[in-house]
């Protein structure tokens, strides 16, 4: 059984910075990242990264966040910079594993405003 455990959400002022954590067990993941949903709006991908190291960013966050993972801890990370009211959203972790199938946290709360 496939479980992730998010942390680090909260409320943060424009400019400043967050970093969020997702703990993964139950299988292999090949890739990992994280996705938003803000109000009003459909899920959208923010950054993903596989076991190798290779990265995907949305252009919005590009420069902004750094997604990264301790695969011994089967651990992604999302280290945001430079934090926008727009980024304001429920950020979720995203698992995907060798055999195609996906997996999404809760989420976790990532307000920015002043």
């Amino acid at each position: 059984q496939v479980q992730l455990v998010e942390s680090g959400g909260g409320l943060v002022q424009p400019g400043g910075s967050l970093r969020l954590s997702c703990a993964a067990s139950g299988s292999i993941f090949s890739v990992m990242g994280w996705y938003r949903r803000a109000p009003g709006k459909q899920r959208e991908l923010v950054a993903v990264i596989s076991r190798d190291g290779h990265t995907d960013y949305a252009d919005s966050v590009k420069g902004r966040f750094t997604v990264s993972r301790d695969n011994a801890k089967q651990t992604v990370y999302l280290q945001m910079n430079s934090l926008k009211p727009e980024d304001t959203a429920v950020y979720e972790c995203y698992v995907g594993t060798n055999f195609g199938t996906a997996y999404w946290g809760r989420g976790t709360q990532v307000t920015v405003s002043s």
